[in-house]
């Protein structure tokens, strides 16, 4: 049934409800969005308003969310006709073939328009406190926004929502007190209500990779030493399966950018040999081939194990490098809404990074 949001002040132990008043204009009410999106209860950033679609159709607001995921808000002001449900599933099927390239340059144009000097990585950064993820547009949810829902709209709406469709209805109410303005929020449906089916749909939205530039997450620590890693030429990580896993995926020729956790990006350079426990490790030393193990070492580079047949599960995996340029740790190079991971290697997919670390290291772009 129709949502109907009520706001008593109590007044000498009175209560006195506060009369409704007539929500702002369309514009008004985007413009509130736009400064703050948690009036929706969910942190969200704003990467277009009145964007125009392939069929020249307009989407009031098109924002995101910590996930990368899209969301559609489409505003009526008072009450909502049926009509605007079929709109909104009409912009969600266009907006589920956006790629990351095209969220990007259009985010990158919004900013652009209300004059932010931040581009798109870097306002995702900003808002949430992480990079953005590698896979935009994975999910989206469509949501309108007004006073009221006719119960021919709600059933469709509620009804969609039973086969997993990702729309929901967000009604705000007007009330006035003297001179103070308030807007109270419900929604149709909480999260909790929502369908367990999945949608169907498995397109994939990650950015494009190059087939060449990986990332490595050298942790600096007492396991292992980052000026012994420039030194003689190599990447390691261990520790457990976990740890030393993607290290092991890196393949013989591939560019690896070299970050240090809470400093930056410190190397870039070519592997030049497949991962091997610590005790194989060979590194080549001008010229030479010689074993990690006979070199004067700052990091310990071994882990305890309790049984010797798991050694090899717990050992230090060393890959030989060719580096083309480091730095110490102290002139590590980071700005916000780079690529981080957690993972010791990984495919570096995100552009933004890729372009900033090949102007800072005068790089050739391929």
């Amino acid at each position: 049934m129709p949502i109907e949001m009520g706001v008593w002040r109590l007044d000498e132990d009175k209560p006195r409800r506060l009369p409704f008043g007539h929500l702002p204009s369309e514009a008004e009410l985007e413009s509130f969005l736009e400064q703050d999106s948690s009036l929706l209860g969910q942190q969200l950033l704003v990467i277009g308003r009145q964007v125009r679609t392939s069929y020249n159709k307009w989407i009031d607001l098109l924002a995101m969310d910590s996930d990368g995921n899209l969301h559609l808000l489409e505003l009526k002001r008072d009450r909502t006709p049926r009509e605007v449900v079929a709109q909104i599933l009409d912009y969600g099927l266009w907006a589920t073939g956006l790629d990351r390239e095209f969220i990007i340059d259009l985010a990158n144009r919004h900013f652009q328009e209300i004059e932010t000097n931040l581009e798109f990585e870097q306002a995702f950064s900003e808002l949430f406190g992480a990079p953005a993820p590698d896979e935009l547009n994975k999910d989206l949810a469509m949501t309108i926004v007004a006073s009221g829902l006719d119960e021919s709209s709600e059933r469709i709406v509620t009804y969609l929502r039973g086969f997993g469709v990702p729309i929901n209805a967000v009604f705000f109410s007007y009330l006035e007190d003297g001179e103070r303005r308030y807007l109270a929020r419900s929604w149709l449906a909480s999260d909790a209500e929502s369908s367990d089916q999945d949608s169907g749909r498995k397109v994939s939205k990650r950015a494009a990779w190059n087939g060449q530039d990986w990332f490595v997450t050298f942790s600096d620590d007492n396991a292992r030493d980052w000026e012994d890693a420039r030194r003689f030429g190599f990447v390691s990580a261990g520790g457990g399966q976990w740890y030393s896993r993607t290290l092991r995926s890196l393949p013989v020729g591939a560019r690896v950018f070299v970050h240090v956790p809470k400093h930056g990006y410190v190397g870039v350079g070519e592997t030049i040999g497949e991962a091997v426990p610590f005790s194989d490790a060979q590194v080549n030393v001008e010229g030479s081939w010689t074993p990690l193990a006979d070199h004067d070492l700052t990091g310990k580079y071994q882990h305890v194990q309790g049984d010797p047949s798991t050694a090899d599960e717990f050992s230090e995996y060393i890959v030989p490098v060719r580096w083309e340029t480091t730095v110490p740790k102290s002139q590590a190079y980071w700005e916000k809404g780079m690529f981080a991971n957690q993972n010791s290697a990984g495919k570096l997919r995100q552009k933004f990074t890729l372009d900033r670390l090949a102007s800072h290291f005068n790089l050739e772009q391929e």
